[in-house]
């Protein structure tokens, strides 16, 4: 499966692609959409037609956002949330269901540690991605996402096939069915 990992930001939206494939994971890409200028709206249509342009080119089947945290400036933390917005828009518009992620959570899938710092979890997505170039800190910090986001879908396939045995459990956007499977 591959996944795509968003880490928002108004100046710069990391993005990174991995494959899982069972527990093996395998860097696909990763970059930065860079916005400028003091129009927000424009550089809102920058981040848009940036990431579209992305998941057309890489199409990813999975798709995982860092959740925002709030800090103590609102305009910025309102900012910054437009921008998760456009990190939830365009992959929905794509037709991809899309995962949220604390910081943390994202930390201790990756590090082990909730509270690790920057330099932990680059190591450890260097560890889990062999050969892998960041673009920059955003788009290590994606991939770390898409990391995340990949780890929680083989716990929750894992999870599904103990407790259903002869039946599936099918998840698309935000919807769930359970499915008998042939004996």
């Amino acid at each position: 499966m591959r996944v795509i990992g968003i880490d928002p930001g108004l100046r710069n939206l990391g993005w990174g692609v991995i494959e899982a494939e069972g527990s093996r994971l395998r860097h696909v890409a990763n970059g930065i959409i860079h916005s400028a200028g003091e129009d927000l709206s424009l550089r809102l249509v920058t981040l848009h037609s940036g990431l579209t342009e992305v998941i057309a080119r890489y199409a990813p089947e999975a798709a995982a956002v860092e959740q925002t945290f709030v800090n103590k400036d609102a305009v910025a933390t309102l900012k910054l949330g437009q921008a998760r917005g456009i990190a939830l828009l365009v992959p929905a518009q794509a037709g991809l269901a899309v995962g949220e992620y604390a910081p943390n959570a994202i930390k201790k899938a990756v590090v082990g540690v909730g509270h690790a710092d920057k330099v932990q979890v680059q190591h450890m997505v260097r560890h889990q991605l062999p050969g892998v170039t960041f673009e920059g800190p955003d788009a290590a910090d994606a991939l770390a996402i898409a990391i995340c986001h990949a780890f929680h879908m083989q716990a929750v396939r894992r999870t599904q096939g103990a407790i259903l045995g002869r039946h599936t459990l099918e998840i698309t956007a935000g919807q769930a069915r359970i499915k008998r499977t042939a004996p």
